[in-house]
């Protein structure tokens, strides 16, 4: 039997889930396959190394620890907004993703974790920073 190797474009469904249990992300759900190049850019490296060596139908499931998923939850990414920079008519609430420029320019997505009445605390940490991620992995097809 065909096992996937380095370079293979695989076709998996996928279930990820946090310890708690919570599932951030299924191609089970949304009924659609991911489709990807082992060792590409487009999946995390654990995610496609696991992939090899899988047989059509085989499953598999991985956990990834936070240093090879999304890395640490920074504190520096943390920063507090006077409320009145943020745009006219925006509403502001706690779990809104909003783009917003640093102090040195660049432009990064922020989730607004606080709001006071003069202040938006938001988190320029990717959502899966700090976390260990548990994935159930299948393989559908090698193309």
């Amino acid at each position: 039997m065909t096992q996937a190797k380095q370079g293979d474009t695989v076709r998996v469904h996928y279930r990820g889930t946090l310890e708690d249990g919570a599932v951030f992300s299924s191609t089970y759900e949304e009924n659609e396959p991911f489709e990807f190049t082992i060792g590409g850019q487009s999946v995390l490296p654990r995610f496609g190394q696991a992939v090899i060596g899988m047989s059509e139908g085989e499953s598999r499931i991985i956990t990834i620890p936070p240093e090879e998923a999304y890395g640490p939850h920074r504190k520096e990414f943390i920063m507090v907004m006077d409320r009145k920079q943020a745009p006219d008519g925006l509403k502001l609430e706690p779990g809104k993703r909003l783009q917003v420029r640093t102090s040195r320019g660049d432009t990064v997505v922020a989730t607004i974790t606080a709001v006071t009445d003069t202040s938006v605390v938001l988190d320029a940490n990717d959502p899966l920073a700090g976390k260990t991620l548990r994935f159930k992995i299948e393989l559908l097809k090698i193309l």
